[in-house]
């Protein structure tokens, strides 16, 4: 996908992988992840259930891009591994990957409903032509998403909602059972992030399981059903009420993070403002 900003090429396999039977969709076991002599991820062990909702927060450059890019299949660990129903990322085509829209050239001349026909590439493979299924999914994608009226446009004419639902579109048409987003929510104002979170609704009726990588404190304790608390290491992973103490918050973010008592509890004030900067 030239349209996206990857030093990695993603590579669609020639064979699917299968999935194990009773297998978790997702497991990571001991995941360490070094660039060069810099440690990204250490030693990360945790599983998800089918259909759930799970935030991934910490601070600025904690790893979760890192941890998103190893799950898709992009970036290889240098030690332990993650598993997707029972096997390596590699070969799964049920993954689907939102990347940053910062890591997306915007100026590519592609189509909103070029770059929503590329979900189906692994199920065509690259050199075969689409076939009416193929186009069936894809116009009901952009259906569910609220974008058949756009489905001609440049992909800059796009607002920042309109990108972020014209990738889960994408995923849609990829039929993905594990979507991550990356930041999904960064920069989109009050009423797109409530679209973006409507259709979220609709994944967790259709069993699509979500990661979503977010700033938010706020909205990762209202909106997930779990959340990943993450600073290179695993902090905490469960609900918000067990993650979010105040030793764990600190410990995660420590000088980054002010916490402000607000009658009996307290407010924690993270750097919140932006993207992560992760290789």
């Amino acid at each position: 996908m030239a349209f996206i900003k990857e030093k990695r090429k993603l590579v669609y396999p020639r064979q699917h992988a299968a999935h194990q039977a009773g297998a978790p969709i997702l497991e990571s076991k001991n995941l360490t992840v070094r660039y060069d002599s810099r440690l990204a991820l250490e030693d990360l062990s945790f599983r998800l259930h089918p259909g759930e909702r799970v935030a991934v927060v910490g601070p600025n450059g904690a790893g979760k891009s890192t941890l998103f890019k190893v799950i898709a299949g992009i970036l290889q660990p240098t030690s332990g591994q993650v598993d997707v129903f029972g096997g390596g990322p590699g070969g799964h085509i049920c993954i689907a990957f939102v990347p940053q829209r910062s890591q997306v050239d915007w100026t590519f001349p592609v189509s909103v409903v070029d770059v929503v026909m590329m979900g189906r590439i692994g199920k065509l493979g690259l050199f075969n032509w689409p076939k009416k299924r193929d186009w069936d999914f894809v116009h009901q994608a952009l259906a569910d998403v609220g974008l058949s009226a756009m489905a001609d446009r440049q992909i800059s004419e796009l607002s920042g909602g309109q990108q972020q639902r014209m990738f889960i579109a994408r995923a849609l048409a990829q039929e993905a059972e594990l979507m991550l987003m990356d930041e999904p929510l960064n920069g989109l104002d009050i009423n797109s992030q409530e679209q973006i979170f409507d259709i979220l609704g609709e994944l967790r009726r259709r069993g699509v399981t979500v990661m979503v990588a977010t700033h938010d404190l706020d909205q990762a304790a209202e909106r997930f059903d779990r959340v990943l608390l993450l600073n290179h290491r695993l902090i905490g992973f469960g609900s918000a009420q067990d993650v979010f103490t105040t030793e764990r918050l600190l410990e995660a973010y420590g000088g980054h993070l002010r916490l402000v008592q607000t009658g009996s509890e307290f407010l924690a004030l993270g750097d919140t403002c932006c993207e992560d900067g992760e290789e």
